[in-house]
């Protein structure tokens, strides 16, 4: 307990060292957004992953996904690769660059606005952000705080505060610079924690072949293509995490900071090779909870007999790896979790800083101010993150899909056609977002589990633009 304080204690102290030299490099506004916009490449791609990847897939994802569709949830981990990465990276990546310079903009909702000419989209965007960000924010700190709970027994309301503070902290010393210098650090640490992980537990199980076997026992369809759940939830948990990431904004922001066209290039594999590692040994490890947490060894992570999903990792991390390397999976998910929490924190604060109040209440705003108006909101905005993972409504993989299913139902259809195409219009644009984000709430709150409600959304979003700009233009003319 000692060693993992101490080691904890020099990270957290690293950390804040990196926070106070990118707050003597942060001049401007874009400094501390975008970085100056001259990110190199591998410093984007690991920025990318460390941002997709987070304690919110080893703690919520891993542990619920593989307890109910076993090897089958590999599937999402191979689709988040070379979907939500490799073809991210490929399709959009320079084209997303591109279109920034050439619009001047720094956010997607200012991309929204000029290429649709649309001020409200702006102020609607800014709002959904801001907004859906914060369950996606809240289910991270739960995931960490879980993980502390855990490993050092400390209570999960104190852990929460903990990390709140230490989030606050490093993100409004630097912003960007420092994120960009220390993620490939936050890289370097979970490439080594994952390889520490799936050696731990294959040598636990007595090897593939014998998890395998150990697995079908308990339930043949545990190794069989698509697990118990089905091939429906199966492929809304994949299109949801593959697909948003084309329009999510925390990723975006990647682009909108790298330097060049050769620096997508690189990045592009570097970031698909570091996904396919991350995605596919949480996943594993998720598959093969039910050998290792029962009752009697983990009653922590059941309720009258039933598995509380959100802390079967937790639980299986303390059982599985050896006591002497256990500090570097604490430190592989706080690694991946930090800077997940610093790219969500700086698109919502930008959101309503640069977006709502530069766009909005105040145009003249120096560029002074606007920077420190982020690191106000950045600091706000942990503090309602922090207070909703406190109320602890709902399991990780339900806030989660809620997040990123509203997010991706409101911005993939704008934001996929606006790039591509000339004839998505305004019309076609703000009915795609609104009726894409509505429906997936309203499917959402009359039942229907997040993933499902989420898919649909996003598929309405991408479908709805062309028609309803089809529809707009041809009023147009007849007017």
């Amino acid at each position: 307990m000692t060693l993992k304080v101490v080691v904890v204690a020099l990270y957290a102290l690293m950390i804040v060292i990196i926070g106070i030299i990118g707050l003597r490099k942060t001049k401007s506004f874009n400094d501390f957004f975008l970085g100056g916009g001259n990110v190199g490449p591998w410093m984007s791609a690991f920025s990318y992953g460390t941002a997709y990847f987070s304690a919110v897939l080893f703690i919520g994802f891993a542990g619920k996904i593989g307890w109910d569709f076993g090897y089958s949830g590999l599937w999402i981990a191979f689709f988040n690769a070379i979907v939500g990465v490799f073809c991210v990276w490929a399709i959009f990546g320079w084209r997303i660059k591109k279109m920034s310079t050439e619009y001047g903009v720094s956010t997607m909702s200012e991309f929204l606005e000029k290429r649709y000419n649309s001020p409200f989209f702006k102020l609607l965007a800014s709002i959904v952000i801001f907004v859906f960000m914060i369950p996606y924010s809240a289910a991270v700190f739960m995931g960490l705080s879980y993980l502390f709970t855990s490993s050092f027994g400390i209570d999960y309301v104190y852990a929460l505060i903990f990390m709140g503070v230490f989030t606050s902290i490093y993100l409004v010393l630097g912003g960007y610079k420092s994120m960009a210098m220390i993620d490939m650090i936050f890289g370097l640490i979970m490439v080594v924690g994952v390889i520490i992980l799936y050696f731990s537990t294959v040598s636990k199980g007595g090897g593939l072949v014998s998890i395998t076997e150990s697995l079908a026992a308990i339930k043949p369809k545990l190794t069989e293509i698509v697990g118990p759940p089905g091939w429906w939830p199966l492929f809304s948990l994949v299109f949801l995490t593959s697909v948003a990431p084309f329009a999510m904004p925390q990723l975006v922001q990647k682009f909108y900071a790298i330097r060049d066209k050769k620096s997508i290039k690189v990045g592009m594999y570097a970031s698909t090779v570091f996904a396919i590692l991350i995605g596919g040994v949480a996943y594993f490890i998720g598959s093969t909870t039910r050998l290792f947490i029962t009752v009697e060894n983990s009653p922590a992570a059941f309720k009258n007999g039933v598995p509380i999903f959100d802390r079967l990792m937790p639980e299986m991390l303390t059982n599985v790896i050896p006591q002497g390397l256990s500090i570097i999976i604490l430190l592989l998910m706080l690694s991946a979790s930090m800077s997940t929490l610093a790219a969500l924190v700086l698109i919502s604060s930008s959101s309503f800083s640069k977006d709502f109040y530069a766009g909005f209440i105040n145009k003249r705003v120096s560029d002074k101010s606007l920077t420190l108006l982020m690191r106000v909101m950045s600091v706000f905005f942990v503090f309602l993150s922090v207070a909703l993972a406190y109320m602890n409504i709902d399991s990780i993989v339900a806030i989660l899909g809620v997040s990123w299913g509203a997010i991706g139902s409101f911005f993939l259809g704008p934001f996929v056609w606006g790039l591509f195409t000339k004839t998505a219009n305004r019309f076609g644009a703000l009915s795609s977002g609104i009726l894409g984000l509505a429906t997936c709430l309203v499917l959402y709150f009359t039942g229907m589990p997040s993933p499902q409600a989420g898919t649909i959304g996003m598929l309405t979003s991408l479908a709805i633009n062309p028609i309803f700009s089809y529809i707009g233009n041809k009023v147009t003319l007849k007017v």
